[in-house]
């Protein structure tokens, strides 16, 4: 099914070319704010708690409210681009709108869909660790190699076979992951009431720079700027939903409220559970936790909870990240050689399952040699990096794209909070917040792969500066 009644009683089809069949317009406002929720929603609140916390110390809510902050800015200079243009595509499409350089544009797209590489590989270590150990019993450090593998080929192989995907779907997903994260509230928050905890630890700060820093700031500000460029991490899935703009009814007026509610929501429930787990647990047991902090918030505030329950919920969690990932990721490779702008054999198409089976091949690659590289820190921390590289690149084209005047209403960003978003996405994703060398050095490895794609198509095909940015990935 893809849609309930009660919210798409005005759903429409969007226009198409001639011959070509065209999407249904099904996703309301109800609906449209659960996809966001699941979609931010993930492996960032279940996996990195403890990472976080190691990086800026007791006052672990701090790093989520200042990502909150800067995600929510961003928000809306999407919402002015999705209103003016209520197409799939994203953050390509609006940067070929607004600097029509193909090249750019293609850099852009490729990206994104490293930065969904980047992020399953995240969920894949996640998958791997304390966790795994709760449910089946303590795995040997030589095995958790070849489970992260293994789990990766199992994604590759359910994208190969090609997944349903609807929106009645994702918020039965969702609801699980919810039910997660309320678990931690509700025990955190009678353990509270009873006395256990100390909140004395929610105003502490790291004192000592991460070890990987190039920088002598202030070891309190580098701590606090550290590990909010990895909670940013955290705050990113909301971009994914303008993917979807052309199956959400009236685009223009259902995204601004929608968006800003689920990110509302989202971000209160992180701050909720931040404050939790820093109160419950110490610092230095959060960071040892690794992957498994919110089990032991969980098992600090209620003993007798199975522990196996909690762990269940959060690898389901991660592993619902990692596939949309994956899964958004060969399809961007799929459409960028379908419109020609890198080797057209990305685009084959798998004659019995209709799957795009060489760009899932290449991804999938691609996330295990990354899995085995880095661990799920610098991983998260790439991704937001990524990610926040091309958030400076939307904040600044929603301003270029002011002289482009279209016939009908729209959502409209306040001029100054473009400006200052785009300040604090580039400081964010500049060497300046703590960022480890080895992260520009992998993530421009990476880019660099996607120019010699474009090279190779360039010298085989000629010349290619007309693609349509809005067909990548459809």
């Amino acid at each position: 099914m893809r849609s309930v009644p009660d919210d798409t009683a005005d759903a429409a089809t969007t226009d198409a070319p001639s011959g070509e069949p065209s999407l249904v317009r099904a996703i309301g406002p109800k609906l449209l704010v659960f996809f966001i929720i699941g979609d931010i929603l993930g492996t960032t609140i279940y996996a990195l708690t403890g990472t976080v916390s190691e990086r800026v110390g007791g006052a672990l809510w701090l790093p989520f409210l200042l990502a909150f902050v800067v995600a929510f800015m961003t928000a809306f200079s999407y919402l002015e681009l999705v209103g003016k243009y209520p197409r799939a595509a994203g953050a390509a499409l609006y940067t070929q709108q607004a600097f029509r350089r193909p090249f750019l544009t293609f850099l852009v797209a490729f990206t994104v869909m490293c930065s969904g590489i980047t992020s399953a590989a995240s969920a894949a270590q996640a998958f791997g660790g304390t966790n795994l150990d709760a449910l089946v019993g303590e795995v040997p450090g030589w095995v958790t190699p070849l489970v992260v593998v293994a789990f990766l080929l199992m994604l590759a192989a359910i994208n190969f076979r090609g997944v349903g995907e609807s929106v009645r779907v994702n918020v039965v997903l969702t609801a699980i992951e919810l039910l997660g994260l309320a678990i931690v509230i509700v025990l955190g928050v009678w353990a509270v009431i009873n006395g256990a905890g100390d909140a004395s630890r929610l105003t502490e700060f790291a004192t000592s720079a991460p070890e990987s820093s190039i920088f002598s700031e202030p070891a309190v500000l580098l701590a606090i700027s550290s590990a909010t460029a990895l909670a940013f991490f955290a705050m990113v899935g909301f971009e994914d939903s303008v993917n979807m703009a052309e199956e959400t009814v009236d685009p223009p007026r259902t995204f601004p409220r929608a968006m800003l509610l689920a990110m509302g929501i989202t971000a209160t429930i992180y701050l909720v559970v931040a404050v939790l787990a820093s109160t419950l647990v110490p610092t230095e047991e959060l960071a040892a936790a690794e992957s498994g902090a919110l089990l032991r918030v969980v098992q600090t505030a209620s003993p007798s909870f199975p522990a196996v329950v909690f762990a269940a919920i959060t690898l389901f969690a991660v592993t619902n990240t990692a596939l949309i990932n994956m899964m958004m990721a060969s399809r961007l490779l799929y459409g960028m050689a379908r419109e020609r702008i890198i080797p057209d054999a990305f685009a084959k198409v798998h004659p019995g399952r209709r799957t795009p089976w060489l760009a899932i091949v290449v991804t999938s690659a691609l996330a295990i040699i990354l899995v085995l590289l880095l661990d799920i820190s610098e991983l998260g921390s790439m991704t937001s990096l990524l990610l926040l590289a091309v958030f400076t690149l939307v904040n600044v084209a929603v301003l270029v794209l002011r002289r482009d005047r279209v016939d009908h209403r729209h959502f409209r960003a306040p001029t100054g909070i473009p400006i200052v978003a785009a300040v604090l996405c580039a400081f964010l994703a500049s060497p300046f917040s703590g960022r480890p060398p080895k992260e520009y050095l992998f993530a421009g490895i990476l880019l660099l792969l996607g120019v010699l794609l474009w090279g190779v198509n360039r010298a085989t095909t000629g010349r290619r500066d007309d693609f349509d940015a809005s067909t990548l990935g459809k």
